[in-house]
């Protein structure tokens, strides 16, 4: 299974299936990740977290615990 973590800066994948239960879904959700969406990584902080990344036109910033319930296309 490949997450967003795994997807390298400057590449674009989408979003096959959201893991995960409950609140942290549903926020993930609330930001505009669903499934079939299309997320551009821009940057990844020397330590892995936070993943910055482009999602429906806007900038978003994840942690690294939430990028990996990302499963990616």
């Amino acid at each position: 299974m490949k997450t967003l973590r795994d997807i390298p800066v400057g590449e674009k994948a989408t979003v096959a299936k959201i893991h995960g239960e409950g609140p942290v879904k549903r926020h993930i959700m609330d930001m505009g990740i669903t499934k079939g969406t299309e997320v551009y990584v821009r940057k990844v902080a020397p330590l892995g977290d936070p993943v910055e990344i482009t999602v429906r036109g806007y900038e978003l910033s994840l942690r690294k615990s939430d990028a990996d319930i990302l499963e990616m296309n």
